[in-house]
C-alpha cells in the first residue's frame, strides 16, 4: 500500500487517531503527522556533532517516552525523525551545501565533510536502536496489519 498524501493532515491529530496513521516507507508523512511533527522537530538538528548528540538523545528520549505510553505513532515519528537526522546529515557530509545535484541535474562530485559524517553516525546509532527495538517492531507490526 502507497503512502496517502492526500489525507486531511491540516485538520486531524493523529494521537487521537491513530487509526489514520500510516507507516509508510523511511521518512514518509515526517513533516505532515501532527501533534508529532510540532513536538519533534524543534529538536532536530545536525549542524555540529556536538549538536546532533544533544538532538538524537532528546530524540530518543521522546521515543522511549511515547513506548512507555504504547503510542506507536509517537515512536515511529521519532524513528523517522532519527532516520532524517542521519539521511540529512549524510547528504551533507557527502556534498557541499547539501546539494547532490547541479543546476543540469548531474551528480555533484562528494567532497566529504567529516564533522557531518560524524553527525550521521550518531543519528544512524539512535536510529538503529530504535528500527531493531523488538517492542517496536511488534507493535508496528500490530499497526501495519490492522491499518495498512
Amino acid at each position: 500500500m502507497s503512502f496517502d498524501y492526500d489525507q486531511d493532515y491540516d485538520n486531524t491529530d493523529f494521537r487521537k487517531h491513530p487509526e489514520k496513521y500510516q507507516v509508510g516507507k523511511g521518512e514518509q508523512g515526517v513533516l505532515l503527522v501532527e501533534p508529532y511533527k510540532s513536538e519533534i522537530l524543534p529538536h532536530w538538528r545536525f549542524k555540529t556533532p556536538e549538536i546532533a548528540e544533544e538532538s538524537s538523545e532528546a530524540i530518543y528520549d521522546m521515543y522511549l517516552d511515547y513506548k512507555k505510553k504504547e503510542d506507536f505513532v509517537g515512536m515511529d515519528m521519532a524513528r523517522k525523525f532519527l532516520q532524517m537526522g542521519y539521511t540529512r546529515s549524510r547528504r551533507y557530509a557527502n556534498y557541499k551545501g547539501g546539494k547532490k545535484y547541479d543546476e543540469d541535474g548531474n551528480v555533484n562530485d562528494r567532497d566529504i565533510d567529516e564533522e557531518k559524517a560524524e553527525s550521521a553516525r550518531i543519528f544512524e546509532e539512535k536510529w538503529i536502536k530504535v528500527r531493531e527495538d523488538e517492542e517496536y517492531l511488534q507493535m508496528k507490526k500490530e499497526h501495519q496489519q490492522n491499518y495498512g
